[in-house]
């Protein structure tokens, strides 16, 4: 319509110069007169007929123009209207591929993506979605092959296709592949959230403690954790570490990482538990004994009082007063009584440790303490009374693991 205006307003210019031409004419007197020659041709006729002819050849002129233009222009615009058609298909069939591959349909989903990807304005996300498809149906070939095709299709899309990769890698429990795509991302982009998530993820799964510990900060600084999260990601990395020194039985790791742990992670109990133990293990509990002393001090713990037990003291009758004196807020506490026999009984004061033992047992009776007991009676002599402890604990262990099968049971 756009292009029509501008014919009409040259034909209306013209129509309305003949009409004004032929008044003036009229007035005159005069038809008007041209004469062309051309060698020894010439043309006469008419004003008006010679401007006829002029409006006829210019619209024959126009048409003609208009029409090549047309014609020159036809292939682009035929070329344009398939790519739009196909646009329009491949979009039909990203919609149709993403809902086969929300309702579990994966090879009918694989299959009308990557038969529609190359048209797509949006590839990329037809061959993520089709990898993804071929993973869940186990076609681990296809998905590398499919993601091989987005890299290749995905300009500045290196971070995207990674991470779906290394998501596939995980699903699919190939962890060294994931580790080594994530690795080349971080590299790429250090402060990526979704790189760190994921990063942090694997490290967990190759139980490579050390490399997350230094990813830490990383995910403390760029938020990919929530504080409660991160903390007990801590406290998993540091214990995790502890077990290893200690399996390792290297004292001297071990005293490192309680130094370098923030406070937030020595007082959980149990780190710090797993800190006292090893450390107890590998021959070093006299040094620890006073921090132990501390702890426990601070937040009774059963399982602590346990371990205070079992350190070998250079002071063992400063370690017994020590127990003693938590009598005062904790006399009723079994476990407390029954250190408190050990200790007792380390010292060779039997009487002592018998008392503690069995008051320990009377409170709540324990396969440890009729151990305890049963060892104390066999030290005196009295394989009699030996005898029944030990058949006591036995009996007492048979019945807890009874009830613990049933549990399960149920």
């Amino acid at each position: 319509m756009k292009k029509i205006v501008p014919l009409l307003i040259i034909l209306g210019a013209l129509g309305s110069a003949g009409f004004y031409g032929s008044q003036f004419l009229t007035h005159l007197n005069s038809a008007g007169y041209v004469l062309i020659g051309i060698e020894q041709w010439s043309l006469e006729t008419s004003l008006f007929v010679f401007l006829g002819i002029l409006v006829v050849i210019f619209l024959a002129l126009y048409i003609l123009f208009r029409l090549s233009g047309w014609m020159f222009r036809l292939p682009k615009q035929i070329k344009k209207r398939v790519a739009t058609n196909k646009l329009a298909i491949s979009q039909q069939a990203l919609i149709k591929g993403l809902v086969d591959s929300a309702e579990g349909n994966w090879e009918d989903a694989e299959n009308i993506l990557i038969k529609h990807a190359s048209h797509s304005g949006a590839p990329l996300i037809h061959y993520l979605t089709a990898a993804r498809a071929a993973q869940s149906r186990g076609a681990f070939d296809k998905r590398d092959e499919y993601l091989q095709f987005a890299a290749e299709h995905g300009n500045d899309a290196e971070i995207a296709v990674g991470l779906t990769q290394a998501e596939l890698n995980l699903s699919g429990d190939q962890y060294e592949e994931a580790l080594e795509t994530l690795t080349r991302l971080h590299s790429l982009n250090p402060k990526q959230a979704n790189v760190l998530r994921l990063l942090h993820l694997t490290y967990q799964k190759l139980e490579d403690w050390q490399a997350l510990r230094s990813l830490i900060p990383s995910l403390d600084t760029q938020k990919v954790l929530l504080e409660a999260e991160l903390k007990l990601l801590e406290a998993k990395v540091f214990s995790n570490l502890l077990k290893q020194a200690a399996e390792q039985k290297d004292r001297q790791t071990l005293q490192t990482l309680w130094v370098e742990m923030p406070l937030s992670i020595k007082v959980m109990r149990g780190v710090a538990a797993i800190y006292f133990a090893a450390m107890i293990d590998v021959g070093a509990g006299a040094s620890i004994e006073d921090e132990l002393v501390k702890a426990l001090s601070a937040n009774w713990s059963e399982t602590l009082l346990v371990l205070f037990g079992n350190v070998q003291s250079v002071d063992p009758v400063l370690q017994l007063e020590t127990a003693e004196r938590w009598l005062i807020g904790h006399a009723n506490d079994a476990v407390l009584l029954m250190v408190l026999g050990k200790l007792s009984s380390q010292r060779t004061d039997y009487a002592k440790a018998q008392r503690y033992l069995q008051q320990s047992i009377a409170i709540e009776p324990s396969v440890q303490g009729y151990r305890l007991l049963g060892d104390l009676a066999l030290n005196q002599g009295d394989a009699n009374s030996a005898s029944q402890c030990y058949k006591l604990g036995l009996e007492l262990a048979a019945g807890a693991l009874v009830n613990q099968i049933e549990t399960s049971a149920v």
